[in-house]
């Protein structure tokens, strides 16, 4: 009886991976299957390293065994953990299985226009034909509803009942969610750690994002809390740093790429857009004057092994387009728009994956 592999993967294919909430075949957990005799063998792949959860996916597997070939079938398991979440196929994720990639814009201090990029990133990627998210997880600071022109907007409910989830906010082909749209103009954030944290994991959890190609985070100057809790929980397939030329600003940029380098975090780090990396006067459209310094951003990455993703220049109109709330990227042949649209090749390049 036991000599049957299509029963024997039949029977597998009732015990449920109680993470992910499907059965071990379908999610492809099962390898290396033998049948011998009245005994059989194979190894099963888990969602949680924990040695009672494999024992409960175990017992689980022996018990359906049983029941389809027999109480009398020998049966030997090898459990193992899944590689971490990021690394699995989308099939397998339980955190937002929808989303394909997960990609956090950071920058190490402030004021380097660390949010333009990630909004003209978004707007980038669905001017491609992307389908996109945004997460504006600068709790202190959010500023994606004025620079995507919805500030007046309120996320929606998926139903009438109350367990239902929020619907994100959309324009420009970008779903997002903003701690702004929860807050008044004029409103002061102020929470400690844990409760940014908390709210953070919110606007992931609690909302219909559907299917995506990528959800893009717009993560808080610095190194801190909302941090190391979104790289806790939140499989990031890499992060974009964002700089100007500037020595300040590039002494604390190489804070935040050693921060995502540490053993502990282990994020890959796709490059280093250089912000502000000119500026170029609406009266000499040739000239370009060099206020910040030249290539510091360049420099850096070449010294620390990673790509340049971008040189953005300082123009009037990307700050007017992101005060109007229509990201630079989508401007028809301007320096700046081609500037930002070789940006998200480069993003696209870094993430293996072809422009379209």
């Amino acid at each position: 009886m036991a000599n049957n592999p299509e029963k024997l993967m039949e029977a597998l294919s009732y015990v449920i991976e109680p993470e992910l909430k499907k059965d071990i075949v379908s999610l492809g957990l099962v390898s290396n299957v033998k049948v011998e005799g009245n005994t059989v063998s194979f190894h099963v792949k888990a969602s949680n390293p924990a040695m009672h959860y494999r024992k409960r996916i175990e017992e689980a597997c022996i018990h359906q065994v049983r029941r389809f070939l027999g109480e009398d079938v020998a049966v030997m398991i090898e459990v193992s953990a899944l590689p971490k979440s990021s690394e699995r196929p989308i099939e397998q994720r339980k955190f937002l299985p929808g989303v394909k990639r997960f990609v956090a814009v950071a920058s190490g201090k402030g004021g380097v226009g660390k949010s333009t990029i990630c909004a003209n990133l978004a707007a980038g990627l669905a001017k491609k034909g992307y389908k996109v998210g945004l997460v504006d997880a600068d709790i202190y600071g959010p500023s994606m509803p004025l620079m995507f022109d919805v500030v007046d907007q309120k996320p929606g409910l998926s139903g009438p009942d109350a367990n239902n989830k929020m619907l994100p906010v959309e324009n420009y082909g970008v779903k997002m969610l903003s701690i702004g749209f929860f807050a008044e103009a004029n409103q002061a954030i102020v929470w400690r750690g844990p409760m940014a944290s908390k709210a953070l994991k919110q606007m992931f959890s609690d909302v219909e994002w559907g299917e995506l190609d990528f959800m893009l985070i717009d993560l808080p100057p610095g190194t801190g809390d909302v941090h190391l809790s979104l790289v806790q929980d939140i499989p990031l397939d890499g992060v974009v740093i964002v700089s100007t030329p500037q020595n300040v600003a590039l002494a604390d940029a190489r804070k935040g790429v050693g921060m995502f380098k540490l053993p502990e975090i282990n994020v890959p780090v796709l490059g280093i857009v250089e912000n502000m990396s000119w500026f170029t006067p609406a009266e000499l459209p040739d000239h370009k004057y060099f206020i910040f310094g030249q290539e510091g951003a360049k420099r850096l990455a070449e010294e620390l092994g990673v790509a340049l993703l971008g040189q953005i220049p300082l123009v009037q109109s990307i700050r007017e387009s992101g005060d109007a709330g229509r990201p630079a990227v989508l401007q028809s042949n301007t320096p700046q728009a081609l500037a930002l649209d070789e940006m998200v090749d480069q993003v696209l390049k870094s993430l293996n994956i072809d422009s379209q």
